[in-house]
């Protein structure tokens, strides 16, 4: 069956939409041959075969040779397979080209089929291809729709949809349908329905991402993020560190008053930022990380990677944060356990003392006692000890 058009048509999808050509004429192949035994029995062994140089399709069936034929579908006789090729003998297999004749429009049908299949396919390939691309990073996308409590953003350029769930919004967060959005592409997962995105703000990537947008100096490597700890919509610290000596991190940060960190927290809804100067010495990096409380000491335990912060009295409450939230970020921030003392944990008050004095009384003559004494107490009974009336307390 010669079909130059059908041809034609292969190599402008594989030019337009980018489909290799010779996988899709190995999917059609197989197509058309379940095609080809549905219409003239499963149990006939064939194979279509598409062959582009010349625009032909051929069917081929294939029979074993044999002495006495019982299935006719999968066998044929030594004489007829010896009218084909004279070298045959029982045991070979025989390939014997069927009529394509009546098999014009079934071709046509399925191949229209598998085409449309194999787009829907090589789009949701290419669009998950592209969008990986686009895992960990931000981008400016538009709410489509809102269900419940997700909402459902366009991603830019592209026909696809992301998802935005309740935990990956910051609190106060409110959307319409048509606002542009920031958004964090948090992970990106193929799928039958084609890619599936999640889209995050209450991420901490998002918050990274910002910054790297907002502050050139970390965009281009002066300036880096040691470690980000965040409670999405109320806190977060974000630890920063410059090699240059004459670079200022914590400025670059904070921008020319404040213009470049006060973008970012309207960004999140006025969610607090701490801008935590990195230090490589322990010490200096948790007391630095409980800011904005002032730290006495800090003491630290390498085997349990646990730390003791010394705090003045009145800052106690200031350290440890509303809810242990401060010093919570801070245990984060640093990979480090803190436990925060006040003061006077380490200046126990001093015990007092019992100042009641105690004298040795002389025993007057009245009071003196002998042995005998004792043998007649020993005599007494619970009772009569009752009765003694003269018997101090």
């Amino acid at each position: 069956m010669v079909n130059k058009d059908f041809f034609k048509a292969l190599d402008d999808l594989e030019a337009e939409k980018k489909i290799d050509k010779e996988t899709f004429i190995k999917t059609l192949e197989t197509a058309l041959t379940s095609a080809y035994k549905k219409v003239y029995g499963e149990a006939k062994s064939a194979m279509v075969r598409l062959i582009p140089e010349k625009s032909t399709i051929k069917i081929y069936s294939y029979k074993t040779v044999v002495d006495q034929v019982e299935d006719e579908d999968k066998q044929i006789s030594l004489a007829d397979a010896r009218l084909i090729k004279k070298s045959f003998k029982v045991g070979d297999m025989v390939s014997v080209e069927e009529s394509t004749k009546d098999f014009g429009r079934i071709a046509a049908q399925t191949a229209k089929q598998v085409v449309m299949q194999k787009l829907r396919e090589m789009e949701r390939q290419n669009a998950v291809a592209e969008l990986s691309e686009k895992e960990d990073e931000l981008l400016t996308t538009v709410v489509r729709r809102i269900d419940g409590d997700n909402v459902y953003v366009q991603i830019a350029g592209t026909n696809t949809e992301g998802v935005m769930m309740k935990n990956d919004q910051v609190p106060g967060d409110k959307f319409n349908v048509g606002d542009r959005v920031k958004v964090y592409v948090k992970k990106i997962k193929d799928s039958y329905n084609g890619p599936q995105i999640q889209v995050s703000r209450s991420n901490i990537g998002f918050l990274r991402k910002l910054f790297e947008l907002e502050i050139p100096e970390i965009a281009s490597g002066e300036v880096q993020i040691k470690s980000i700890a965040r409670d999405a919509g109320n806190r977060a610290k974000v630890a920063v560190f410059s090699e240059k000596p004459n670079v200022d991190a914590i400025g670059a940060c904070v921008g020319n008053r404040g213009t470049r960190i006060n973008t970012i927290v309207n960004e999140l809804n006025g969610e607090k930022i701490d801008l935590v100067e990195y230090s490589a010495d322990p010490l200096e990096y948790i007391a630095r990380a409980l800011s904005p409380a002032k730290i006495l000491s800090v003491e630290t335990n390498d085997s349990l990677n646990m730390s003791q912060v010394i705090v003045p009295d009145d800052k106690l409450s200031l350290a440890i944060g509303k809810g242990g939230q401060n010093v919570r970020l801070a245990a984060r921030l640093t990979g480090w356990k803190i436990d925060v003392k006040p003061e006077s944990y380490i200046k126990p008050a001093t015990q007092p003392q019992d100042e009641t004095e105690y004298e040795l009384t002389e025993l007057s003559d009245d009071s003196s006692f002998d042995m005998g004494d004792i043998e007649e107490l020993e005599t007494i009974d619970g009772d009569q000890i009752g009765e003694i009336e003269d018997l101090d307390e």
